[in-house]
């Protein structure tokens, strides 16, 4: 039986007839396709960004494909088949042709793809040790010679990298790919920057509101990472933090969903997520928050190293030098970010860590990794396109625009249940109040009092409690019947609180005084919503401060001003039989 033997593929392109347009088709038909190949989630995202640089109105196909074997390849067909790409097998995509192949991991096996592959990386540089890809010791992920090399020959047709320094370390453990190298900038980061301006709309989506500032958790993967070594590290801080004055996020890398699952995560930081701790997707939002943030805590990660680029302040937690090429800028970043001691006192490390942030520290090393970020996007484009240049497609005459990345969408936050809460009352009559999240079998002694929402399953909180609120204001039992039974079943609490609406509460003392509170409307501004377990430690505040008299009976009637962090709430107090 006679074998056929393939065309070669330059000898396919030029024979290629040109596609004939279909009376059923409503634009012109492709002319050049190109596939999109995935080995985890976090090459995934970045393979997509990068495709997006290629314009459909070009004459451009695009299909995406995984390739398998990745220790965090777990759902990744279905979350590119859930963003609108057309997905093909491995098997599929092996078996067809394409113009390009376009890959944000390297892995030796993608040589058996009919297509002229182009590599970047996906995350900042190459920096990371992974013997179990590399097979040595020395060689960054992505530039070592087991992945780039097969039979003596450089599998990949270009290598993108963000600054010529990484063709330097290539030019060490892989000489023969240096003529593929080419620096083509950073088009991720080039996003981040040009997303800037959006930063108001990215806090409010995390709810760094009303003064609250954000702090945000980065852990990247492996034993050497920040939950590797601190897995307590986001429940102490959003336990140390005063809670109307910050709110804490965390974003943590792919790899550690892939391996653990969305439940698993979820488990892992159960305790941080009851105390307020909000938790960003891992296939999008890491960038909104590097932009939305005021603290980074962070480690070796890319997401912790662009945020030192974007100039937020940052600390390092861990810092990862056991798995990084000690030549690479990131390591050089491990050992002069300023660090966080988990053991100390987190507050006043963020507030140190502030007020002597200088960006200009950690520029140069900055610059050693991120080269021509400004035109990312057309040195990226540009060099994919010289790939299709001779099926008829040309770039476009015009730089492509960064566009804004989507805004951050966390899971509903939980809502504390106990506070402990500290205060005064101001000379100017004004009542502060500060208040952290309680955690069961995290708490080691009280600063204050405890406000306790009526919600609270631990009879404990609810026994030892100044302060008793029902936060539900539509609830099947009215508010004063509801404070009546309360008083009976908790007589240790001084002040109990029935919301009535988001502006109102029922408030009850021991001793029988029954006030309405309702926030006023401020000249010009939204009238505040008014939280019943702040109202009720304001109260229990006011009381316990004594300078009115009998504060029971002087409640009616009662002008308070509420203070936390950089927020004042003017309460009215009216008397209800």
């Amino acid at each position: 039986m006679t074998r056929l033997v393939p065309l070669p593929r330059a000898l396919r392109r030029r024979l290629a007839a040109p596609p004939a347009r279909s009376r059923w088709d409503t634009f012109e038909p492709p002319r050049a396709s190109v596939i999109g190949v995935a080995r985890n989630l976090t090459s995934a995202t970045r393979v997509l960004d990068v495709l997006r640089l290629l314009r459909r109105e070009d004459g451009i196909e695009k299909y995406c494909a995984v390739n398998p074997g990745s220790a965090f390849g777990e759902g990744l067909g279905e979350y590119l088949a859930s963003t609108g790409v057309r997905v093909l097998s491995w098997r599929e995509a092996t078996r067809r042709s394409f113009d390009l192949a376009v890959a944000c991991s390297v892995h030796s096996s993608m040589r058996r793809l009919d297509a002229p592959l182009m590599v970047l990386p996906h995350g900042a540089g190459y920096n990371r040790l992974v013997t179990e890809s590399t097979g040595d010791a020395s060689s960054p992920a992505g530039l070592s010679r087991r992945e780039l090399m097969r039979h003596g020959r450089v599998v990949p047709a270009a290598i993108g990298v963000s600054h010529e320094e990484q063709i330097e370390r290539l030019a060490r453990t892989c000489p023969e790919a240096v003529p593929y190298a080419t620096v083509v900038g950073d088009w991720c980061f080039q996003r981040i920057l040009a997303s800037l301006p959006h930063r108001d709309l990215y806090r409010a989506r995390l709810g760094a509101v009303g003064g609250r500032r954000l702090v945000v958790v980065h852990s990247t993967w492996s034993e050497h990472s920040l939950l590797g070594r601190r897995p307590d590290l986001p429940l102490d801080l959003v336990t140390a933090l005063p809670a109307d004055e910050f709110v804490v996020a965390a974003v943590l890398h792919p790899n550690v969903w892939a391996r653990e699952g969305a439940h698993g995560v979820a488990e892992r930081l159960g305790a941080a997520l009851d105390a307020g701790l909000r938790l960003i997707p891992p296939h999008e939002g890491w960038r909104a928050a590097v932009v939305a943030a005021d603290w980074v805590v962070g480690d070796h990660g890319s997401t912790t190293f662009y945020s030192a680029a974007a100039e937020r302040v940052t600390v390092l937690a861990a810092t990862g030098l056991e798995e990084l090429d000690p030549r690479s800028p990131a390591a050089e970043f491990g050992r002069r970010a300023p660090r966080l001691d988990p053991d100390a006192d987190l507050y006043g490390q963020l507030l140190a860590a502030e007020a002597a942030h200088d960006p200009g520290l950690l520029r140069p090393v900055v610059d050693r990794q991120l080269g021509g970020v400004d035109s990312s996007g057309e040195s990226t484009r540009r060099r994919m396109y010289e790939f299709l240049l001779e099926r008829g497609v040309r770039p476009p005459a015009r730089p492509p625009r960064p566009d804004p990345v989507p805004p951050p969408e966390p899971a509903e936050p939980r809502r504390p249940t106990v506070y402990d809460v500290t205060g005064r009352v101001t000379d100017d009559g004004a009542v502060e109040v500060r208040r952290w999240p309680v955690v069961a079998d995290h708490h080691d002694r009280a600063r204050g009092f405890y406000a306790v929402a009526a919600e609270e399953t631990l009879r404990h909180w609810l026994g030892s409690a100044d302060v008793i609120a029902r936060t539900t204001a539509d609830a099947e039992v009215p508010a004063a019947e509801w404070v009546r039974a309360a008083a009976a079943r908790h007589p240790g609490a001084g002040v109990l609180v029935a919301a009535l609406g988001p502006h109102r509460c029922l408030v009850a003392l021991r001793g029988g005084t029954v006030v309405e509170a309702a926030s006023e409307r401020a000249w010009g501004t939204r009238r505040a919503e008014l939280d019943p377990l702040l109202l009720g430690s304001a109260v229990h505040l006011w009381l316990v401060d004594g300078r009115h008299g009998d504060g029971h009976a002087g409640l009616a009637g009662q002008e308070l001003t509420v203070r936390t962090g950089r927020i004042s709430v003017r309460v009215v107090c009216t008397g209800r039989p």
